[in-house]
């Protein structure tokens, strides 16, 4: 992948930051005091699933399994039930198998670390970039379809990036233009 030169680009990630702060839909799991556990959930109920689907079944699930605890104490089929009609239930028995998990590896804590977060039934390199970085605040190149045409358009000249996943070459380049932390 070639690297076109933008110069600067950190007044396009600027321009970026700016545009999202304008145009962000207010999204319950964005709001300040939103536990990882609700990110994670969240972030399982999007996978391959519109916004406007979740809202409803995430503030359901949350009311009714708050925390990991609460729902390993539930039976994977009470969660496949509550997960209704989101399609892909499997993702239901995921998200059961990493609330297990959760309590007894991690004292019922949602782990902070990419690494263990990726350890978890159903969470792949996105899910636990995507946690990492909106519940804990870290660092990481999320990289869903989206952000990377945006890179791809702005950065190499691809209007659609290539099927099959991130490359090697799209996540060092995310790295390298991501922001820094506000200080």
């Amino acid at each position: 992948m070639s690297v076109h030169t933008v110069d600067p680009p950190g007044a396009v990630v600027a321009s970026l930051l700016a545009w999202y702060r304008r145009n962000a839909r207010d999204l319950p799991w964005r709001r300040p005091g939103t536990t990882p556990w609700a990110v994670l959930v969240s972030e399982v109920m999007l996978q391959q699933t519109p916004v406007v689907r979740v809202e409803s079944f995430w503030r359901d699930w949350l009311a009714r399994w708050p925390t990991p605890a609460a729902l390993a104490g539930a039976t994977p089929g009470d969660a496949v039930r509550a997960w209704g009609t989101l399609g892909y239930p499997r993702r239901a028995l995921r998200l059961h198998e990493a609330a297990v998990a959760i309590v007894r590896d991690h004292g019922g804590e949602l782990p902070a670390d990419v690494d263990a977060l990726r350890r978890l039934a159903g969470v792949g390199s996105y899910t636990a970039a995507a946690v990492a970085s909106f519940a804990y605040r870290q660092r990481h190149a999320v990289l869903d379809t989206n952000v990377r045409r945006v890179l791809g358009r702005v950065f190499t000249g691809v209007e659609y990036p290539p099927a099959g996943g991130t490359s090697v070459a799209e996540r060092r380049l995310a790295e390298a233009v991501m922001p820094l932390p506000a200080t």
